[in-house]
């Protein structure tokens, strides 16, 4: 039976294990994860031209989240390895600070990634992809979810079910005085599937995002902004990846100013978010170009950065200028703009507010505890971001894989002080949702030993376990660690004298030894980089 309006018979060619929902970052990790694992898997979604759409910022990573992508990559996820083709400018992010808190991060051709996410999906047995909009969710005898029902009236059976829908609930956008049902841009909302799930006794919250302008590069006047450069060389997500093999290119930096703010404020009744009309909350981390003017109203000028949308594309994303002003008002401000003074828009930025289930309705394993067998990944959950997305649904899929394979203890939760996905989903289901959640180092209180830059060795174990990992793989992996465990039993027993150590270390402009320390003491110095060190060594 199904929850929603009587719906005509269906029998497709097979049944599944798991299906997923939705196509975006969350669904396709979802669904990568559990076929790899065995069950029979359909990934269902509105239009597969669009399966790893980057709806808003053309990049992954970042601080906190490239944590995140770096531990989805240990067990064996494909988002590191789809932007690691896609990339077009890698950076680390805070590399004056300590390890710990540094943030690798890469740029992203949008059509390049589409098309690294589908051959990635493709590539994956047992995984089948289905295009159509879901309405309704079939249930069983015993209540738990046992499919889906298209607005077509199709039923596809399945043991397990993964919602993955995004921002398409009930998603209306805004610019101005305009408001339209859509997703996103060119997308219709999926309001039948809202209203079932209602209709079933889930709550239901109201959350809103934004995305900035899209320009036209040709209209821009490079020569005065400020070059951003990327790392030389790359340094891929994925060690799966020897190299970065895709052009790599620069990007730029501009400000807004007085005359700017002077248009926006001037105009503030006309914005959704400040007329009311807009009732969701937004991120108070990335707030809409509105939001800085108010809120910062000391501040005469915000940093803007001009991100390329792809190598064979004239589109610039405007980071940091998020907002859902009428058109007209968005064109003004821009062109008061160091360098944008004759830009013309190709896509005005705009607001969508969407339904969410605050997760307190979800367990630690993502399964929702009113009805058994259906899980919930992504920002229905509440959480902002691509990498967020990924990881929830990454677990989602695995834990879904796992109850229908109905093994003892067939549930996979990370801990705090194993994972960020573990503080990510912890503080889901235990805190309540004010905003949509967007992860930060600052989060995680074991931040010192979740190292981006470790994820394998934390984590891999548990992906070989589940099946993710292939035997191959995880020999190289425990081969690697062997080697690493080695050479830091090396610096640990040898020791440097002070009257030796001392005349290098003052080449260098370092405190010097008062006593004998071991090379593994000195490497903690930020200073010292162990290829230095080892050359004065030997």
């Amino acid at each position: 039976m199904t929850f929603g309006a009587a719906r005509p018979k269906f029998r497709p060619m097979k049944d599944y294990d798991v299906i997923v929902v939705g196509g975006g970052h969350a669904g396709s990790e979802a669904a990568a994860a559990a076929a790899r694992m065995g069950a029979r898997t359909a990934l269902v979604t509105q239009r597969l031209d669009r399966i790893g759409e980057m709806s808003c910022n053309p990049a992954i990573g970042g601080l906190g989240k490239g944590h995140l992508v770096r531990e989805i990559d240990a067990l064996d996820g494909v988002m590191a390895r789809a932007i690691d083709r896609a990339g077009i400018q890698f950076r680390v992010l805070n590399r004056r600070k300590g390890p710990a808190v540094r943030g690798p991060r890469a740029q992203a051709d949008r059509a390049l990634y589409r098309q690294a996410m589908r051959a990635l999906l493709d590539a994956v047995p047992g995984l089948d992809l289905v295009e159509g909009s879901v309405a309704d969710i079939a249930r069983g005898p015993d209540g738990r979810a046992a499919g889906v029902v298209t607005e077509a009236g199709e039923t596809i059976p399945g043991r397990a079910v993964v919602l993955t829908t995004g921002t398409f609930l009930r998603g209306v956008i805004h610019i101005g005085e305009e408001s339209r049902p859509a997703g996103r841009v060119g997308d219709a909302p999926s309001v039948a599937l809202a209203e079932t799930l209602e209709r079933a006794g889930f709550t239901l919250g109201r959350l809103k995002t934004g995305t900035p302008p899209r320009i036209d590069g040709r209209t821009v006047d490079w020569a005065g902004l400020e070059r951003q450069k990327g790392d030389d060389p790359p340094v891929p997500f994925s060690t799966m990846t020897g190299r970065i093999a895709t052009p790599q290119i620069d990007c730029h930096v501009t400000w807004t100013g007085p005359a700017a703010h002077a248009a926006i404020r001037d105009n503030l009744h006309r914005s959704p978010i400040y007329s009311g009309r807009i009732g969701g909350r937004g991120p108070r981390y990335c707030p809409s170009i509105e939001d800085k003017v108010v809120r910062f109203a000391d501040r005469d000028r915000h940093q803007l950065f001009l991100e390329p949308d792809g190598l064979d594309s004239d589109l610039i994303y405007l980071n940091g200028f998020s907002s859902s002003l009428p058109a007209e008002v968005q064109l003004a401000a821009l062109r008061t703009v160091p360098g944008l003074e004759r830009v013309e828009v190709a896509r005005y930025g705009y607001a969508v507010e969407y339904d969410f289930f605050p997760a307190y309705q979800v367990d630690a394993t993502l399964e929702s505890k009113l009805m058994r067998g259906l899980y919930f990944a992504g920002q229905v959950n509440g959480t902002s971001g691509y990498e967020e997305a990924a990881a929830q649904g990454l677990m989602a899929g695995i834990n879904a894989a796992l109850a229908v394979r109905g093994t003892a203890g067939g549930e996979l939760v990370l801990r705090r002080d194993e994972a960020y996905i573990g503080v990510l989903i912890d503080d889901l289901v235990t805190k309540p949702s004010h905003e949509p959640y967007r992860m930060f180092t600052s989060r995680a209180e074991y931040r010192l030993a979740l190292r981006q830059d470790n994820a394998r060795r934390r984590l891999s174990a548990y992906g070989h376990r589940l099946g993710l990992i292939a035997n191959a793989e995880m020999d190289r992996l425990r081969r690697r660690q062997r080697m690493v465990e080695t050479a830091l039993a090396e610096l640990r027993a040898t020791q440097l004298a002070p009257p030796a150590a001392n005349r290098w270390l003052q080449s260098l402009g370092m405190k010097e030894l008062q006593r004998p320390e071991s090379a593994a003491a000195l490497c903690r110095r930020p200073e010292v980089r162990l290829h230095a060190l080892l050359a004065e060594m030997f």
